[in-house]
């Protein structure tokens, strides 16, 4: 008696029930108890919160999270049930490219290009400019490499709106970059 036993299939992705829906189905925007907006933080994250009753919910995903003994509509906004104080030192805040990129709207400050991004010190380094907020701007390579290391004037480039610290919110959109319709509500309109 010759039996066959079938092959064992591994799946290397999680079966279509598993899967993440969607580009932002996996953050959550969480806003303080005045509906200010303070993070983004995973759905584990939220479904912690709503479970300890820390956080209660405010916008719901079109599915569910299931358990084996209980069902909860998946968070996509919640705001916290007490109010936390949060800090407003954004001129500390760790200067990244995702967050030049993001305050100067994702284009080149010099020519308004939207792609090949880089950053640049308007003022050198070289020249005594530091890496801080009011010194370093998104730019395309192309303008990066033509203007050098040379000052403003002596280019004759200057950035279309002059570096600044970012809002706290800006930190929202590097979090995300691609914004859910549902926190457009929740999010000031200028950032």
């Amino acid at each position: 008696m010759d039996s066959t036993v079938p092959p064992v299939v591994l799946r290397s992705v999680p079966p279509p029930e598993h899967q993440r829906r969607g580009p932002d189905s996996g953050r959550v925007l969480v806003l303080n108890a005045t509906y200010e907006p303070i993070n983004v933080c995973s759905v584990r994250r939220a479904v912690v919160l709503l479970l300890k009753e820390k956080a209660e919910l405010l916008e719901r995903g079109r599915w569910e999270l299931h358990s084996e003994s209980s069902t909860l509509a998946r968070p996509v906004v919640i705001r916290l049930v007490s109010y936390v104080r949060v800090p407003r030192d954004a001129h500390r805040r760790k200067i990244t490219r995702r967050a030049v990129f993001a305050r100067d709207g994702w284009t080149c400050q010099y020519c308004g290009s939207r792609s090949n991004l880089t950053v640049d010190h308007v003022i050198p380094r070289s020249k005594g400019g530091g890496s801080s907020w009011e010194n370093i701007v998104a730019s395309c390579a192309p303008c990066n490499r033509r203007k050098g290391d040379r000052l403003p004037r002596q280019a004759g480039m200057h950035p279309k709106r002059a570096p600044r610290t970012p809002r706290a919110e800006i930190f929202i959109h590097v979090a995300s970059p691609s914004i859910p319709a549902a926190w457009l509500q929740y999010l000031p309109q200028a950032a």
